[in-house]
């Protein structure tokens, strides 16, 4: 097939959608199929073999749906997919939610990463979902990656067919050739009895960022020797939110006098991500909507094996199960995640069991099974379009 996705960011620019379009490219390609991108300027243009990124588009306004149409003619694709987050293609852009009635005939596909409505403009009101659901009404196809999210749509009516597919870990459980565990836990002034909690992502209010602070302020209470590191960017280069809600942690951490036991490692590449992650001693992602498989955190977290302390799903999910794959506590319950904290801390048998069922349930969410799924799917939805 020759594939057509289009993105709001993309690498290098920071952000999850990017990223995961990264990794959707490469194993769609290794699949044998020819993949085009068209994103932002900020983007770089050179990719992975048989993946051609056209990174020319300056604002998503009239002129980038006009270059959408131009950009799919002239690959002569037969299937065209949205990555669609609202704050992945920035606060003004309403006109992105046209790009599948403006490239009508061609098969779209709309690939939702979250149901968060879009800014538009000052009291936008209803007509913010309205927009969000044209997206899902006027594509050949729908793909969602999580259960809440398919089950909100299907409620909805004249919403093109759904299929679920889970997204994978933009992270390869992948360090450094020359990785020492011990060496990098002391290069950021881990004491050899030191807990360390990884955080990974941006600091953004839905991933429960103020939560952890008062979870691991409560296990220092318990007396558990623990630190925190804040793996990957601070904001990212979508979300303006980010920065507001960055600076109040910020505060928080002074407030909760947790300096000394928080470390940052800023924006690094994916090898040092990976070796951040397999020097913790635990990963801690309290979101406040509750875990789901959409969030590329928790799945980078599970590639590597991390015994993860995580919120209750909003929606039960069977492969999650408390005490084998996961640690799970109610959302935004600080002491509940302090607690959690110490009994992993001081059980390193419960540690070790999470690890493993944790990277057993990873197998499920390759790339390659990823892209299968997503290209079979493609293929339906051409079938269908083709049809009278």
């Amino acid at each position: 097939m020759r594939i057509g996705l289009i993105t709001g960011e993309y690498p290098p620019m920071e952000g999850g959608v990017g990223a995961f379009t990264h990794e959707l490219a490469a194993a769609l390609a290794a699949l044998g199929h020819e993949v085009h991108i068209l994103t932002h300027r900020r983007a770089a243009r050179n990719s992975a073999p048989n993946v051609h990124v056209a990174a020319e588009v300056r604002d998503w306004n009239w002129a980038a749906l006009t270059q959408a149409r131009r950009w799919a003619r002239r690959n002569r694709l037969e299937v065209i997919n949205l990555q669609y987050e609202a704050a992945a293609f920035g606060k003004v852009a309403p006109l992105v939610h046209l790009l599948p009635r403006c490239l009508n005939p061609f098969a779209t596909v709309t690939t939702f990463h979250d149901l968060l409505v879009p800014y538009l403009f000052p009291k936008a009101g209803r007509l913010r979902y309205r927009a969000l659901l044209s997206l899902a009404r006027d594509a050949k196809g729908v793909i969602v990656t999580n259960v809440q999210d398919e089950q909100q749509l299907a409620r909805e009516r004249g919403v093109a067919p759904i299929r679920r597919i889970p997204i994978g870990s933009n992270i390869a459980p992948a360090p450094p050739p020359d990785f020492d565990r011990a060496a990098l836990r002391a290069a950021h002034g881990i004491p050899e009895d030191g807990v360390l909690i990884g955080y990974f992502g941006f600091l953004n209010a839905s991933k429960g960022a103020a939560c952890l602070l008062r979870g691991v302020a409560h296990a220092l209470r318990q007396g558990v020797n623990a630190y925190l590191i804040l793996i990957g960017g601070r904001t990212g280069s979508s979300d303006p939110t980010n920065a507001r809600y960055a600076e109040s942690v910020d505060e928080l951490i002074a407030r909760l006098q947790l300096s000394e036991r928080v470390r940052r490692t800023g924006f690094i590449e994916s090898a040092a991500v990976s070796a951040h992650l397999l020097a913790c001693d635990m990963l801690a992602l309290p979101y406040t909507d509750g875990v789901s498989f959409r969030r590329g955190s928790f799945m980078a977290g599970l590639a590597h094996g991390c015994p993860i302390i995580t919120s209750t799903p909003a929606l039960p999910l069977p492969e999650l199960r408390h005490g084998d794959q996961v640690y799970l506590v109610p959302p935004e319950h600080p002491e509940a995640l302090g607690e959690a904290i110490r009994t992993l801390a001081e059980s390193p048998q419960l540690r070790m069991r999470l690890s493993h069922f944790a990277r057993q349930l990873a197998e499920q969410f390759t790339w390659t099974r990823i892209a299968q799924r997503t290209a079979d799917f493609f293929l339906e939805v051409i079938a269908r379009s083709a049809e009278p």
